[in-house]
């Protein structure tokens, strides 16, 4: 199997999504308590038809310092909460593990009920279309997840079913993928309460995945600030794709995923989005803000130009914007884009690895210098995507 006694990542691979590896330590502390506000119960939403300002709060205050910036990132995580994705609940009370030839038992306790899931760990990466599509480094391992285990999401029908929900209640308000990413937690606190029996490097740890997959790889990346490399790869819209550009793109005559689609489709998200459906522009966020929450930490963005349903100008023109955030940090090496057509859906071309490789080798590996500098995509006159028409703010310089 791949776990070996030299092994320095652990890859953490779902049928969903796959954990890669890189540490918590390069987290920023949490801002001190009160001195984060928090939203107010009665939100006022505004039309706003182009992408939000990542860097401006709720209240009109602009962003000048990374502690307020900090302080933005929870407010954007309570915003995804509270109208798109549903509440992540914290750690639960009691958590305990047996790990026995590479398997991992995992039993949940909160509130007087327990639940038991079982991660393994594949003899070799997977490579299923719809699971982990991209090479992976000779120094990685995979534990996989069966993330319909935790919550289902077969249909629109499959709400509320799963061990999450037999654990919190089928009231709870939390989406599928809030609820694997709840999942990823656990697995993670399992392996930093029993590091000896995986051999394995826990300041590196990393999601992937692909498809519906890929959308819950970056939603793991934007909640668990354990995980320092995320690469969702062809997520589309709900994914790396932002909402307000695919409804453009369907309304320029592109049969392309959208909002009011993918609610009737899957339990991917909270039926509190199910109001913003039909005018995202009322949305107080974009998913450029939602990839923005994984920054300080890594993230690879891996995209098909040839799949209109995919909504490769939604994609390019939102993820193209995140990386403004990583840019005020001064950091942009450490958020990518790759954006390459002519293959099939999760098939992961040879001509894209380079712009992986780097990725590992700096996150997972020893080699700091690794160019990482990656923002490209194949499509012609950059799929038709012009910065003035959806970014009507500047990106500050954060000290």
């Amino acid at each position: 199997m791949l776990l070996k006694q030299s092994l320095t990542t652990i890859l953490l691979s779902l049928p969903a999504f796959v954990l890669s590896a890189r540490g918590h330590h390069t987290v920023p502390p949490p801002p001190p308590l009160g001195r984060c506000g928090v939203l107010p119960e009665n939100f006022q939403f505004k039309s706003d038809p182009k992408l939000p300002d990542p860097f401006t709060f709720v209240n009109g205050a602009p962003v000048e310092t990374k502690l307020e910036f900090s302080c933005r990132q929870e407010e954007v995580r309570q915003l995804f909460q509270r109208f798109e994705l549903g509440t992540l609940p914290p750690k639960p009370e009691k958590i305990t593990s047996s790990v026995s030839n590479g398997n991992i038992t995992i039993t949940v306790t909160n509130e007087g009920k327990s639940i038991t899931f079982n991660p393994t760990t594949p003899t070799q990466p997977m490579q299923q279309v719809h699971s982990q599509c991209i090479p992976l480094p000779a120094n990685a391992a995979s534990i996989v997840l069966n993330n319909n285990d935790i919550a289902l999401q077969n249909d629109a029908s499959s709400r509320g079913i799963g061990k999450f929900y037999d654990l919190y209640g089928t009231n709870a308000t939390a989406s599928s993928m809030i609820a694997w990413t709840w999942a990823i937690g656990r697995i993670i606190d399992v392996l930093e309460s029993t590091p000896g029996h995986l051999n394995v490097d826990l300041t590196k740890i990393g999601v992937t995945g692909c498809s519906r997959n890929g959308k819950g790889a970056l939603v793991a990346g934007a909640f668990e600030p354990r995980i320092t490399l995320t690469i969702p790869q062809e997520s589309g819209s709900g994914g790396a794709g932002c909402w307000r550009i695919s409804d453009s793109m369907l309304s320029n005559g592109t049969v392309t995923q959208t909002a009011s689609e993918i609610v009737q489709e899957n339990v991917w998200f909270s039926v509190a989005f199910d109001q913003f459906v039909n005018d995202t522009s009322l949305l107080p966020f974009d998913h450029h803000m939602l990839a923005g929450l994984v920054a300080p930490r890594a993230l690879l963005v891996i995209d098909n130009t040839g799949i209109d349903w995919l909504g490769p100008e939604s994609v390019w023109g939102c993820m193209k914007t995140a990386n403004t955030v990583w840019q005020a940090l001064g950091i942009p090496d450490h958020m990518g884009v790759s954006q390459v057509g002519n293959h099939d859906h999760c098939a992961f071309p040879a001509i894209e690895q380079p712009d992986l490789t780097p990725f590992f080798d700096k996150f997972f590996g020893n080699n700091p210098s690794a160019n990482t500098t990656v923002i490209k995509t194949d499509g012609a006159d950059g799929l038709g995507f012009v910065d003035a028409q959806w970014i009507d703010w500047k990106v500050p310089r954060i000290r």
